[in-house]
């Protein structure tokens, strides 16, 4: 016994000031597959001494702002052409360490089995934010449903439509709410968090999908002046491991891809 009590005091003074000397971060995230994929990767950042905590915001508008005014240290639930956009109209200094996954955006019905048998006049709902509202259209323009001024860039609106031959309704919603509207239009452009929240499944169910390219893979902010902590290395390093990517691919079976 007196040999085993100092190597059991010993043990609980190591786990002791490990705990003690773990950095503690607050990260926003939005329900559903972002908030999933963090929570596979805590314990991994655990384990290099990183303590993560989640905080879940139900739209888009808040995360950025809660992290430029420093109530949480990060946020995973953006593409880059959002990010620019906020920072634009805000002046948020917030900038991207990371790339994390890809949610192909779809377009899905309650009423038609295929987006060629909407009627002319019929409705579509978009999200009403810049990027991805712009990201549908530029999703239907490559399907050939619309056509647009050419020059757009990566944030086109309705007003840049030019040819509409089916005289579809664009119907502007929040994009949390996007779910909602499918029972109030013909077709509703919803993000895939906001899918798989809903019951919907992101590979087999829309009527139109987005091509998994382009600049919309998702990212990790910080804010500029936190990019070279130490700890936002552990986080992105933890992120980026096998064992997150095969999180991903099991969990989510083709709905979210890995983007490292």
């Amino acid at each position: 016994m007196s040999f085993r009590l100092p190597l059991i005091l010993a043990t609980v003074l190591a786990a002791w000031s490990a705990a003690a000397s773990a950095e503690t971060i607050k990260i926003g995230v939005t329900p559903g597959p972002h908030a999933q994929i963090l929570e596979a990767v805590k314990p991994v950042a655990a384990k290099q001494g990183l303590d993560i905590q989640l905080i879940e915001f139900s739209d888009y508008v808040v995360p950025n702002a809660a992290l430029d005014a420093g109530e949480i240290q990060a946020n995973s639930f953006q593409n880059q052409p959002y990010l620019d956009n906020q920072k634009a109209d805000r002046g948020y200094k917030i900038e991207s360490v990371a790339l994390t996954v890809n949610f192909p955006i779809g377009v899905y019905s309650k009423k038609h089995k295929a987006f060629a048998d909407i009627p002319e006049g019929g409705k579509v709902s978009i999200p009403n934010d810049p990027t991805n509202g712009g990201r549908v259209l530029l999703l239907l323009r490559d399907k050939g449903v619309i056509k647009l001024k050419e020059g757009t860039g990566f944030k086109p609106t309705v007003l840049d439509i030019t040819e509409n031959p089916k005289k579809l309704k664009f119907i502007e919603v929040d994009a949390a709410q996007a779910p909602r509207a499918l029972d109030d239009v013909d077709a509703a452009a919803i993000n895939t968090n906001y899918a798989t929240q809903a019951g919907l499944d992101p590979v087999k169910d829309p009527i139109l999908r987005e091509d998994p390219k382009g600049p919309y893979v998702n990212l990790i902010a910080v804010r500029t002046a936190d990019k070279d902590k130490p700890w936002v290395k552990t986080l992105v390093d933890s992120y980026h491991t096998p064992e997150v990517k095969e999180f991903v691919l099991t969990k989510f079976k083709g709905a979210v891809l890995p983007s490292w």
